[in-house]
């Protein structure tokens, strides 16, 4: 099985290519216009091929340096584990406290509510008894279009 080149291997391989690149360059002079474009295509398709081969080698040399796992961040960033899990909790703490002080206004509202209604209740000229009396509210609603007019 033939292991991958590391990237010093790689570093020189670039080297001895931009060193044979530029004694070709050297003749092109004396080359006709059609194989000089020729060449030139070949070139960037060459160039182009060998950036994509290089991006492959440094994502695996990434990959290979955090154990095989991929990450989004960098290795000078690895000792900031705990750090990051914690900015990382902020938004949570945020809402769990945020629904807390929801729930305790939302409680303190129908509270207020339930207050006010039994506080009219009881400091009415009726007993409390009169509202639960089907008859009552029959009255209630046979008086309410007579004092309208």
């Amino acid at each position: 099985m033939k292991s991958a080149p590391t990237l010093r291997q790689e570093q020189a391989a670039d080297r001895i290519a931009r060193q044979i690149t530029a004694r070709l360059s050297e003749g092109e002079a004396l080359l006709p216009y059609e194989v000089i474009e020729r060449l030139r295509a070949s070139r960037e398709r060459a160039v182009s091929e060998r950036r994509r081969e290089v991006s492959v080698l440094r994502t695996q040399a990434a990959a290979s340096a955090h154990g095989h796992t991929m990450t989004l961040g960098s290795p000078e960033e690895e000792g900031r584990g705990w750090w990051r899990a914690l900015v990382s909790a902020i938004p949570v703490f945020a809402l769990i406290a945020g629904l807390v002080v929801y729930n305790a206004q939302s409680d303190q509202s129908v509270l207020s509510e339930v207050t006010e209604v039994d506080t009219a209740l009881l400091t009415d000229d009726l007993p409390p008894a009169a509202y639960a009396d089907p008859g009552f509210v029959q009255f209630l609603k046979t008086s309410a279009p007579a004092t309208e007019h």
